[in-house]
């Protein structure tokens, strides 16, 4: 027993001067499942995930396209199902699902999100509403934990014409729609008055670009969803990012990567992504170089930053009758170890220098 202490203590030694890898006893993932994305495709094709990857020992990358039913939300079910490895969501979807149980960290949070994000969107020829306090009585179709419900929700509040909720009936009547195609429809087909949308998602791109919507507003530079809970994340599940956390890293690098080499090569990029996600060329370049695009985002490299802004978010959205948080508010130990802190400046695993 003393002997193996004693080559414990040494190899612990040569790790902490780098002759040896400090994560010698992890174990080898041979495979990963991820999800099918503008960038992600970028990395495959060029070789980043193979750069990153393949000196780890996981050699097969598997792109799981989960939009074939576009339903919102279904990421968050397939990294507790185990069935993708890391996922992204916006920070209020990420932790509104943490809120209702899902055992997951947030291994990568973006910079603050733009006002050109997630507008509030109305058909294009509806003259009778011109201004959001129009909406009032009106209904508004869109998916309930995310963005389009998150930015909204504030923007609606500030005109004092705030979402009907579980617990008190608003001045706007709240639709849960999860499927992006049906709150298109929806719209122009008037069963809903408005909604809200990622315009550089694939389900709203091409109706934006044909002109079958207009903006009717968008979020304040300084408002709560701009700055805080409109940020991109990348989460995975508790046991996994314990298990595996040099893959996280390689995922991170080769995201990082993908991300430089795509705003430096746009065309390329968007031939790249129009030929494996199956849409338009015009449609793919639109998903690398709109404002609101979120694929390509750079990140909050601090772990207390983005604890704060989660804290600010969740703070607000409490504060203003958020009918999830209000019954299962993050606690700020549960904030601290939601934000996975080996993976941002200073963590064992961080890819900032």
């Amino acid at each position: 027993m003393a002997k193996i202490a004693g080559f414990k203590k040494i190899a612990a030694t040569l790790a902490a001067f780098g002759f040896i890898s400090a994560n010698a006893a992890e174990p080898t993932l041979k495979e990963i499942n991820l999800q099918k994305s503008p960038w992600t495709v970028i990395a495959a094709e060029k070789g980043f995930f193979k750069e990153y990857f393949d000196p780890i020992g996981t050699k097969k990358i598997n792109l799981i396209a989960q939009g074939a039913a576009e339903l919102l939300g279904a990421e968050s079910a397939s990294v507790g199902g185990g069935s993708l490895a890391v996922a992204q969501r916006m920070i209020y979807p990420a932790t509104a699902q943490k809120a209702n149980g899902l055992d997951a960290v947030i291994v990568w949070i973006s910079e603050p999100s733009n006002r050109y994000r997630t507008p509030i969107l109305i058909r294009a020829d509806n003259d009778k509403i011109k201004t959001v306090k129009d909406l009032e009585g009106k209904k508004f179709g869109s998916s309930r934990i995310s963005c389009y419900w998150s930015a909204p929700f504030e923007i609606l509040n500030n005109a004092g014409i705030p979402f009907d909720s579980r617990l008190k009936k608003g001045r706007v009547r709240h639709e849960n729609i999860d499927n992006s195609s049906i709150a298109i429809s929806a719209v122009l087909t008037g069963d809903t008055d408005a909604t809200a949308a990622h315009l550089a998602a694939p389900a709203f791109t091409g109706p934006w670009l044909s002109g079958k919507f207009k903006v009717l507003e968008r979020p304040a530079d300084d408002s709560v969803y701009v700055n805080n809970a409109g940020r991109v994340t990348y989460f995975a599940r508790r046991d996994f990012a314990e298990k595996y956390p040099s893959v996280i890293k390689a995922f991170l690098a080769a995201r990082e990567k993908t991300r430089e080499w795509a705003f430096d090569h746009p065309n390329e990029a968007a031939a790249i992504v129009s030929k494996e996600t199956r849409v338009p060329l015009e449609v793919a370049l639109f998903q690398i170089t709109h404002l609101g695009q979120w694929e390509f985002m750079g990140g909050e490299a601090n772990a207390d930053r983005a604890r704060e802004a989660l804290r600010k978010f969740q703070s607000y959205y409490v504060a203003n009758g958020d009918d999830i948080l209000v019954d299962r508010k993050l606690t700020d130990a549960q904030i601290d170890k939601f934000i996975d802190g080996r993976f941002f400046v200073g963590g064992s695993h961080s890819i900032y220098k």
